[in-house]
């Protein structure tokens, strides 16, 4: 059964970047020499020194690991990919003639463009017309695998609050960023007493990072909790 599924590398205080790029959001030239790339690359650190993630975009060496077995599971297992319209464009060109996807990926976008194909099975379809047909053509072209949301964050956040996401894995860095672009924040939406639920189905540690994979049940309303009362909650008097 075809599953959304999403995973992020993000700090111990929950930054997957530096703090956002304030220049124009279309021109990507110069991202590497912006505040958003030193924390990037630090949270993502695992993935870059394991061989799978290295062998998928073509450059040698690397560690064989269980940090380079997650990558190479989560690309085994993706079908298909929805992506923002602001990581494709930083990656256009890094990614070269033979992008490390190898499937089709759905760009979320308010600027048409022509499908884009590439190398090795990769191909990118911009759509126009929402989030929620990004994932039904996903979900159409991924063959019964899994269709990933591949970022960035603003768009993970959106699948989250539209209850798109099944799945979603967790990469935890040990390092405080203290400022950047946080994965988590007044954007779901929620409310005083509203929550998203999620329910852990793996964890694996390694030396750089904890791998924390969730199941998401969705939101539930919150509830005022007297466990911890041994009884009704007592309001104390007043002095």
């Amino acid at each position: 059964m075809t599953k959304v599924t999403a995973q992020m590398s993000v700090s111990l205080d929950g930054f997957y970047t530096g703090p956002r790029d304030t220049r124009n959001p279309q021109d990507m030239s110069g991202w590497m020499r912006g505040p958003e790339a030193p924390g990037f690359f630090r949270v993502t650190r695992w993935a870059v020194d394991a061989m799978a993630w290295r062998e998928r975009q073509g450059f040698a060496g690397g560690e064989q690991s269980a940090d380079s077995e997650i990558v190479a599971e989560t690309f085994a297992a993706a079908g298909a990919y929805v992506m923002g319209r602001r990581m494709f464009d930083a990656g256009e060109v890094p990614w070269g003639e033979e992008p490390p996807f190898r499937a089709p990926v759905f760009v979320v976008t308010h600027r048409p463009r022509a499908v884009l194909e590439r190398r090795g099975g990769t191909s990118f379809t911009f759509v126009t017309d929402g989030l929620g047909r990004a994932v039904e053509l996903a979900r159409a072209a991924a063959g019964g695998k899994d269709v990933a949301v591949a970022g960035g964050g603003e768009l993970l956040r959106q699948v989250l609050t539209a209850g798109l996401l099944d799945q979603l894995e967790l990469h935890i860095a040990p390092v405080l960023l203290g400022d950047g672009q946080r994965l988590f924040d007044g954007g779901l939406g929620l409310g005083a007493d509203d929550g998203i639920e999620l329910v852990p189905t793996r964890v694996v540690e390694t030396p750089g990072v904890t791998h924390i994979r969730y199941t998401v049940t969705g939101r539930s309303k919150l509830v005022l909790d007297d466990r911890g009362a041994s009884g009704d909650l007592v309001t104390p008097a007043r002095q």
